[in-house]
């Protein structure tokens, strides 16, 4: 097996020359005096870089190596860290450290990725998936997501945040590992051991805002920030003012680089939402353009978007510019209309699907969006979404758990404590057998007991804030009432944080073991009859049939003529239908289901799934 070494270039950031001296680049159009500080010798070094145009300053030195300490000091004021640096490890507010990205040697060439169709995605936070917290943990439990069926890890943010814990939401430096989970080459470690077990990584990416902490750019690059916007993080990014082109490059370069780098396989971009930018073509497009042309060019590489507006324009392909698209998004409202239907819950967000859920369900499942362009109360009542009708049921990932599903709830309960087994596994189904691929969060295929809150840490001024603004959120909600004997966690304390690491052992206890084996069963199913049948599919041919308040009958026309049928009941008393269950059964949640479905009559919580061949009349 050949050895290939990968390293993108990148007009900031350090590196090293072929002659073995080192060059050091900085945007800093706010600074008018920019020294490079290097730590690897006694007493420190300063360097006068030298002003270049458009704001920047740069340096090439052969007093620094591979391994050599180094920061930035700012008009003789303040030292700060590398915003390109590629590891901390003293944490974001201390220095960087140069790193030769050609010293590790990959092994995994022939790896070009995945088709999108084979996707089922398994999303982790590293520091909590293994009692270890590292890329070291992860690598130990990947036979366990093979044997799992899943083709894909999607690793939640491990750019460079401040403290010992954090969600990766917070990150301050972007292209830079958090050192407590390792080294990059942890990291690059992990993801060609997954390539060589067959699966998929895709990485997390934070575009939207920095993270409160760590962050210096407002020192000497404030062009970086509007003042126009706000996101509800902090400063909005300026990819549309003036100064934005470097800006722009900054968070392009950031893509590029984890997929060339660490060979990633996809990126999935957080709160797109967030992001305000009025150019043509916007920052998002460029973004996808520059992925499709550059490490697209040769391999699978998957872009996945988190989008509240439901902007199904981003996910089609413009033959005028056929590389500017997503290949998919998660999709809320899949989510949101099935958790109001499981456990009863209608303030917040779920408000909007309070009303005829069944109905919201059908139309996510054959259309995409339940939200196309109709009003959201929650909203103000202003109108939410494009139409998504004509886009592939492949264009949305859907789910029952995330992160932020769970962690953003009070006291970060799973939805195995929220509402009955029955409920769950018939959703469960749903998830795993319909077309658009699946997503699971790390705990939920054996319904883990272990919550998963929110947390931090921050400085203590910053920490206070954060618990204080958490219970102000909370007590907007009219139907939210704190449980006295249970004191909401606080993100900042350290249980809260150990609280939410997987308890590994509870695999081989009921009913743990059992919702794991269930789990395997519906995604050998998918495997072997659903999947072959997704590749080249087209939107606009599912149909769903609302059967009654709780009964539902969706068909997909799959790749090879054949129809994918589900029926399900989701309520817990029986309901009676008219629906014919032609075809072989893949998969019902009671052996005689399909007969039952014939006499017009569907138990609680059944769901079946089957599969009329092409000739067979729907």
């Amino acid at each position: 097996m050949s050895i290939v070494k990968r390293l993108h270039s990148m007009p900031f950031g350090s590196h090293i020359l072929d002659d073995g001296r080192v060059n050091f680049r900085l945007w800093a159009p706010g600074a008018k005096q920019v020294e490079l500080c290097l730590q690897g010798l006694a007493p420190e070094t300063r360097l006068l870089m030298a002003p270049e145009d458009d704001g920047w300053f740069g340096i090439t030195t052969e007093l620094a190596s591979a391994g050599f300490y180094y920061q930035y000091r700012i008009d003789k004021k303040i030292q700060v860290p590398d915003p390109a640096s590629r590891y901390q490890p003293q944490d974001v507010h201390g220095s960087s450290q140069v790193i030769d990205p050609s010293e590790w040697q990959w092994q995994d060439n022939d790896w070009i990725g995945l088709p999108w169709e084979d996707s089922v995605i398994y999303e982790l936070h590293v520091g909590t998936f293994s009692k270890e917290g590292t890329f070291a943990g992860v690598k130990k439990h990947l036979d366990h997501l093979v044997d799992l069926g899943v083709t894909a890890l999607q690793l939640m943010p491990i750019a460079d945040f401040p403290g010992r814990c954090n969600w990766g939401y917070d990150g301050a430096l972007l292209f830079a590992t958090d050192s407590r989970y390792g080294t990059p080459d942890d990291l690059k470690d992990l993801i060609a051991s997954a390539h060589a077990k067959g699966l998929m990584v895709f990485n997390d990416v934070v575009y939207n805002h920095f993270g409160p902490e760590g962050n210096y750019l407002h020192h000497y690059a404030p062009a970086f920030f509007s003042d126009r916007t706000h996101t509800p993080w902090g400063a909005a990014i300026n990819f549309d003012g003036e100064h934005s082109h470097w800006v722009r490059q900054f968070f392009i370069h950031n893509a590029l680089y984890w997929l060339d780098e660490f060979h990633f396989d996809g990126l999935r971009l957080d709160a797109v939402h967030a992001i305000f930018d009025e150019s043509d073509p916007d920052f998002l497009s460029c973004l996808a353009e520059a992925v499709r042309r550059g490490p697209g060019f040769d391999r699978q590489i998957h872009l996945i978007l988190e989008n509240d507006a439901n902007a199904a324009h981003y996910l089609r392909q413009n033959s005028e510019h056929p590389e500017r698209y997503f290949t998919s998004q998660w999709n809320d409202d899949f989510h949101h209309t099935l958790h109001a239907q499981l456990t009863g819950e209608h303030q917040g967000y779920y408000q909007d699907y309070g009303e005829q859920p069944i109905q919201h369900l059908g139309r996510c499942l054959a259309e995409g969006f339940a939200y196309q362009g109709e009003i959201s109360g929650y909203r103000d009542d202003n109108p939410r979404g494009e139409p998504s009708k004509d886009l592939p049921p492949t264009a949305f990932v859907n789910f029952l758990q995330t992160h932020d599903q769970i962690g953003n709830r009070a006291y970060g309960e799973r939805l195995s404590a929220l509402c009955s087994p029955e409920a769950l596994r018939a959703a469960t189904a749903i998830l795993l057998l319909a077309p658009a691929p699946p997503l699971l969060f790390m705990g939920q295929e054996w319904a883990c007991s272990r919550p998963f809150n929110y947390f931090v840490d921050f400085s203590d001024d910053l920490n206070k804030q954060v618990a204080e603004g958490r219970l102000n959120e909370f007590a907007k909600f009219p139907d939210f009432k704190p449980n006295p004997k249970k004191p909401i966690p606080t993100p900042n304390e350290p249980e809260t944080f150990e609280s939410a690491i997987l308890d590994w052992n509870e695999i081989d206890e009921t009913p743990h073991l059992q919702w794991l084996e269930y789990h395997r069963k519906l995604l050998r199913i998918r495997s072997r009859y659903i999947r072959p049948r997704l590749y080249g599919l087209t939107g606009g041919q599912a149909e769903y049939r609302v059967l009654n308040e709780h009964a539902l009958c969706v068909q997909w026309p799959m790749n090879d003529g054949s129809i994918l049928k589900m029926i399900a009941n989701l309520g817990s008393e029986p309901a009676w239908v008219n629906c014919f269950s032609d075809g072989e059964v893949l998969f019902a949640a009671e052996p005689d289901a399909s007969e039952r479905v014939e006499q017009g009559r569907l138990t609680p919580w059944s769901v079946i799934f089957l599969l009329a061949e092409a000739d067979a009349e729907s």
